[in-house]
C-alpha cells in the first residue's frame, strides 16, 4: 500500500516538475527558433526549421516528437543507400543504431546537436504530456522488434528528452547496452534518481560532453 502511495507522490510530483520546464522551454523556444531562423538565412540553408516523426510512446502509444531539423532532405532514403552500399556504416549502425559521423547532419545541424539545441522543441511534447523531461528515449517504430525483452519494461514510463542512456555516453553506447539502461531505469524510477539524471545532465551539456 505504502509503495502504491510513494508511486502515486512521485508521478504527481513528476508531472509538476515536467510542467514548470516544459512551460520554460516553451517560453525559451521562440528567441532559439527565430535565432534559427536568421542563421540559415545567412547560411542559404532552405531545410526546414522543424522536423516531426512518428515514434513509440508509454503503453506502447505511438506518438509525433518534435525536434529542430538537423539532417538533409531524405534523410532515411540516403541512410538505407549507405547501408546497402558500405560494410563499415552497415556494421555500425546495426550495433549503435547512431553514425558517429553521420554524412547526413547539415553545418547548422552539426551544431545543434552538439549542443543539444536540436532537442528543444520537445518541451512541446513535455507539456502535451505524451513525453517527459527524464525517461528512456523515444524509440523509433521499426525498432520495436530490435527491443525483444526489454521493450514491455521500457514502455512502463514515459519517453523523456534525457535519460541514463544519455548520461552514460548516449551514441558511445550499443544499442543492446542502451536497452539495459532504459529498462533499469523504467524499474528503478523515482524522484532522486531523475534529479540525478538531470543535474548530470546540465553537466554534460555545459561541458559539450556528448549532446542529450
Amino acid at each position: 500500500m505504502f509503495e502504491k502511495i510513494d508511486k502515486i507522490i512521485y508521478l504527481v510530483i513528476k508531472r509538476i516538475v515536467d510542467i514548470i520546464l516544459g512551460i520554460i522551454g516553451c517560453i525559451l523556444l521562440l528567441p532559439i527558433t527565430i535565432s534559427i531562423w536568421i542563421v540559415k538565412k545567412i547560411k542559404q540553408d532552405n531545410n526546414k526549421i522543424f522536423y516531426t516523426q512518428k515514434r513509440i510512446g508509454k503503453d506502447g502509444k505511438i506518438i509525433t516528437i518534435i525536434k529542430f531539423k538537423s539532417m538533409v532532405d531524405n534523410a532515411e532514403q540516403i541512410l538505407e543507400k549507405l547501408i546497402e552500399e558500405n560494410e563499415s556504416i552497415r556494421e555500425e549502425y546495426l550495433i549503435n543504431k547512431k553514425l558517429e559521423n553521420d554524412p547526413r547532419i547539415t553545418e547548422i545541424g552539426k551544431f545543434l546537436r552538439e549542443t543539444s539545441i536540436d532537442e528543444f522543441p520537445q518541451f512541446i511534447n513535455i507539456l502535451i504530456g505524451n513525453m517527459s523531461f527524464v525517461g528512456p528515449r523515444p524509440y523509433l517504430l521499426n525498432e520495436k522488434a530490435e527491443m525483444g525483452k526489454y521493450y514491455d519494461d521500457i514502455i512502463k514510463v514515459k519517453p523523456g528528452i534525457t535519460g541514463l542512456w544519455q548520461i552514460a555516453g548516449r551514441s558511445k553506447i550499443p544499442f543492446k547496452e542502451r536497452l539495459k539502461l532504459e529498462q533499469e531505469y523504467s524499474k528503478k524510477a523515482k524522484l532522486i534518481l531523475d534529479i540525478k539524471i538531470i543535474i548530470k545532465t546540465v553537466l554534460k551539456v555545459i561541458q559539450k560532453e556528448g549532446a542529450i
